[in-house]
This record gives structure tokens, C-alpha cells and sequence, in this order.
């Protein structure tokens, strides 16, 4: 057994749960929590798979729509509800950390997108035992080596570069690590951001109040609010990354996925 999650399991007063933030109100899906997946709602599948993670203490659902809120509900999950004047995800869990006495003793917040039905539970792992082991760092992330030149230059893409120490230095939309021929180089080590995070509890409080900085802005990135303003984010380095449901069309994917042989999901 890792000894993070030898700590985690000796140590009991450590608490760590994860949220799913969960809207009704997509730009690109309206409605999409609520949309089957060969039997099953995309917000209970996300909520079950994420349960697979062993160290969490606990998981809950966090959303503004009452449709939501019930269905969650009926199929036996912890759901609390949210204002709907909260901007991003993050600030949907700062709400629920602020304002939910039941968790209070939490120390590590994961965000586990509601989109994510079949994110690996060694990502989620990986992650809360990055800070488990990191004092210096108030938040952790993913990311995954990327292996083909029209992935790396893919404005949808983003990419993450890193330190020596797992640190990470930025997140940009463009093709970085870029040289001076600012072209793809086999050689470079390309990563893919996953956007998926845990926090410090007392970090993701703060977090929620810092005012955006001029480097998120430029990119339209959220992480970069964390860099610019000096704190550590710690990064892992995970083999694959999971197929999220952004658009209709992604749904077959999942399914077919669910699909395959030997698939536990």
C-alpha cells in the first residue's frame, strides 16, 4: 500500500470528500445530468464511478436546479443545493464548504466534474495523495503525456508545463513547451491538462475570493489565478484521460465505451 494512502487510512481525524457540481443550464447541452446513459442519468453514473475512489470520506452533489436535487436524491446520493449566482465550479464548492456545517472537519476537496462519468479512480487517488505528501502545495491536478502533434496544437487542447519537483509552471491553449521554430518538436514532452482538481480546505476558501488576474483573463483559464497569485500547484502525471460528455454527440461515445468487455462502470 502507498504509504499517502497508508497515512490517510491510519490517520481517521483526516477527512476528504469530493463534490460534483452539477448544472442544469449548459450553453452546448442544456440539461445534460439528466440525460440517460443505457439506463442510468450522466450525474448518477458520474456519482457512482467516482464512488470507486477509496480514499474518499465522503461525496455529494452541488446544484442550482431542483431537478437535479430530487433525482439525486431518488437514487440514494448526498446532494445540497447551491446558489445559482455562482460563476464557476470552484466557487460552487467554496459555497458548499462556507455555508454546510457537516463539512466543516473536511481537509481535501476534490472536484470531480458532473460531466465525468468515466474518469479512473486512480486519477482521483493519485491526486489527494499528491497532497497528502506536499505540504507546499495547496491544490493538485492532472495531467497526461500527449502523443500526437494535432492533439499538442489544438487550441481546445490545453497543455500544462512543469517543473522538476511536479510543480506546475503554467496552462496555456497554445502549443507549449513551443522553441524558437514554434512548431511541434517529437523530442518536447507535451502534457495535457486534466481539469480536474483537489484542494485544501482553507485554500479553496481563499481561492474563491482572489480577484482574476490579467494572465487567467488572457487565456480564459482558472488555474492560472492560483499561479499568478504565488500559491503551488502539484501536478501528477496519469496515463489516459477519461471521456467527458460536453456535446449530444459524446454520449455515444460513453456508451460505447460502457460498452466494452471488462468495463466495471
Amino acid at each position: 500500500m502507498p504509504i499517502a494512502i497508508l497515512d490517510a487510512v491510519m490517520n481517521k481525524s483526516r477527512k476528504i470528500i469530493a463534490i460534483v457540481p452539477a448544472r442544469y443550464a449548459s450553453t452546448r447541452f442544456p440539461g445534460k445530468p439528466l440525460v440517460p446513459i443505457l439506463g442510468k442519468t450522466l450525474i448518477q453514473r458520474t456519482y457512482e464511478n467516482a464512488q470507486r475512489c477509496p480514499l474518499l470520506d465522503d461525496l455529494v452533489v452541488a446544484t442550482d436546479d431542483q431537478r437535479i436535487f430530487d433525482h439525486v436524491l431518488d437514487f440514494g446520493g448526498k446532494v445540497v443545493m447551491t446558489s445559482s449566482e455562482c460563476a464557476t465550479g470552484t466557487d460552487r464548492l467554496a459555497e458548499v464548504i462556507r455555508h454546510n456545517p457537516q463539512f466543516d472537519q473536511a481537509d481535501i476537496i476534490v472536484n470531480i466534474q458532473g460531466d465525468e462519468p468515466c474518469l479512473d479512480p486512480v486519477i482521483t487517488t493519485k491526486m489527494i495523495e499528491a497532497l497528502l505528501g506536499d505540504a507546499a502545495a495547496v491544490m493538485s491536478t492532472a495531467v497526461v503525456p500527449l502523443r500526437s502533434e494535432e492533439e499538442a496544437i489544438q487550441s481546445s487542447i490545453n497543455k500544462c508545463v512543469i517543473d522538476l519537483n511536479g510543480y506546475a509552471l503554467y496552462f496555456s491553449r497554445a502549443l507549449i513547451p513551443a522553441g524558437r521554430t514554434l512548431c511541434f518538436i517529437p523530442s518536447n514532452t507535451y502534457y495535457r491538462h486534466v481539469g480536474i482538481y483537489a484542494y485544501r480546505r482553507s485554500f479553496l476558501l481563499k481561492y474563491a475570493e482572489l480577484p482574476p488576474t490579467p494572465l487567467q483573463l488572457a487565456e480564459d483559464l482558472e488555474q492560472l489565478k492560483v499561479l499568478e497569485h504565488g500559491y503551488k500547484i502539484k501536478t501528477v502525471i496519469v496515463d489516459s484521460i477519461s471521456i467527458g460528455v460536453d456535446v449530444p454527440e459524446d454520449i455515444k461515445k460513453v456508451e460505447q465505451l460502457l460498452c466494452k468487455p471488462n468495463t466495471s462502470l
